[in-house]
């Protein structure tokens, strides 16, 4: 049985800051290299369960730590504390052509990327064409990505994804870029994969979108839980909270 479990996830980043410190100071830390750094906590104790055939739906404000979690469960990010217990793999979408290579033609970025995913080359060939298909980027097999538009490059990052069989499929903002008619047959193809058993994690800013797709939801403020729940329950106290 598909399922993810994360326990208590936390997440720090050190970052540079300005002391309030004399112009000694300051100079002696320029020429040390040594910047001054303070902790920012990211992520503290977020604890959820996601099972195969679930669509499970992330909201927050800006700065919330949604795509900071997004990163974490797909191993972009060392955890900073927490544990994340899962069986089956985990196929991210985090980011515009995340992974992809600018002077690689088409082609070569579906064959590597497919193969990271760890699609065999048999697998990989006898999917090509349907990923090409979908994303309705026939044209433009072999060409290079540095003369791909961001939303080109959108279409191609779903389309691997969805075709290498995900059982936790991952999608940070996907529906952020591309037309109508893409956003449809990427809205189609998520609930295709949830009814044959795959878990989905939806993160975005459009509520109208996880309230089609989403049976539950969780909301992450100030990179904490506000609330996890029903997506209708959670919805409402979520528009009561910041109404547009």
């Amino acid at each position: 049985m598909v399922y993810l479990e994360a326990q208590n996830i936390r997440k720090d980043f050190n970052i540079g800051f300005v002391k309030n410190q004399g112009a000694l100071a300051r100079t002696l830390s320029f020429l040390s290299g040594k910047e001054p750094t303070k902790k920012l906590i990211v992520l503290d104790g977020v604890s959820f369960k996601l099972d195969g055939g679930d669509i499970l739906g992330i909201i927050g404000r800006n700065g919330a730590g949604k795509s900071t979690l997004i990163r974490v469960l797909s191993g972009i990010y060392p955890m900073s504390g927490g544990s994340v217990h899962k069986d089956g793999n985990i196929v991210p979408i985090v980011g515009l052509g995340y992974g992809f290579h600018d002077r690689l033609t088409m082609r070569d970025n579906i064959l590597l990327s497919s193969s990271l995913l760890g699609q065999s080359r048999e697998e990989i060939r006898e999917r090509l064409d349907h990923i090409v298909e979908f994303a309705e980027l026939g044209d433009f097999v072999n060409t290079k990505l540095f003369q791909f538009s961001d939303g080109m490059k959108h279409r191609m990052a779903f389309s691997v994804a969805i075709h290498s069989s995900p059982d936790i499929l991952l999608l940070d903002e996907v529906f952020e870029v591309g037309d109508q008619g893409f956003r449809s047959r990427s809205s189609k193809k998520i609930l295709e994969l949830a009814a044959k058993g795959s878990g989905v994690i939806l993160v975005s800013h459009e509520l109208k979108m996880i309230e089609e797709h989403c049976r539950k939801v969780l909301w992450l403020e100030n990179g904490k839980v506000k609330m996890i729940g029903r997506t209708g329950n959670v919805l409402k106290y979520y528009r009561d909270a910041f109404p547009s």
